[in-house]
């Protein structure tokens, strides 16, 4: 027998590229809309269901409790929904959106009012979200009503964060945020009157883009 022969075969170990080649990428998600959302996240000012997806679970398994009640809550209540689309116009339909704005008096969460004001909802099949809140109010001289808004969905490593402004509220024009937006993409930030809804599309790449921010 040569040396060579004697000497022992290399180890191959869970590090050896014969073995197992190159790691696989891996996107983030798809699981916000089913893993993240709770039953009525979606209604900040009632007890209905609306945010979850039950549909996407075993009846064992959606075990959520029911929406506590909330109390009686100030202002006037909106329907603010929308769909979710790519560059190419395609519906997400497995994004969430999160929503956190002040009550109608301006005022962020107090913990006597009733009112939280974040909210959570999955997108459906068709790509939309619904949630049920209230209009808020200025939170200060100077700034228009408005709804912070974040987006979750597959392929995005970072939340995407945007703002809902409210069609033809005369504020606008001083917001000191939607100013720095230029003039031909500050529609994308409006919400819009629809059949008794206020309507907010997001759309994620293209040319109508959505208007996201830096945080």
């Amino acid at each position: 027998m040569t040396p060579e022969q004697a000497r022992p075969a290399p180890r191959q170990d869970s590090q050896d590229p014969a073995i197992f080649g190159q790691t696989p990428w891996q996107t983030v998600g798809p699981f916000f809309h089913y893993g993240l959302p709770w039953k009525g996240g979606a209604d900040l000012v009632g007890t209905s269901d609306i945010g979850a997806r039950p549909e996407l679970m075993p009846p064992e398994h959606y075990l959520l409790a029911s929406p506590s009640p909330k109390g009686e809550i100030a202002g006037e209540t909106i329907v603010l929904e929308g769909v979710v689309v790519d560059a190419e116009g395609q519906i997400i339909p497995d994004a969430m959106i999160e929503i956190w704005q002040a009550d109608a008096a301006g005022h962020y969460a107090e913990g006597n009012t009733g009112f939280v004001g974040f909210g959570r909802a999955s997108t459906g099949e068709d790509g939309t979200y619904r949630f049920r809140t209230v209009l808020p109010g200025s939170i200060g001289e100077g700034h228009a009503p408005h709804i912070a808004v974040g987006v979750f969905g597959r392929g995005l490593l970072k939340r995407l964060v945007t703002r809902v402004y409210f069609e033809g509220d005369p504020a606008n024009a001083s917001d000191p945020i939607l100013a720095l937006v230029p003039p031909e993409r500050r529609g994308t930030l409006m919400a819009r009157k629809q059949d008794g809804a206020w309507r907010f599309d997001i759309v994620l790449q293209g040319e109508r883009e959505t208007v996201f921010f830096d945080v």
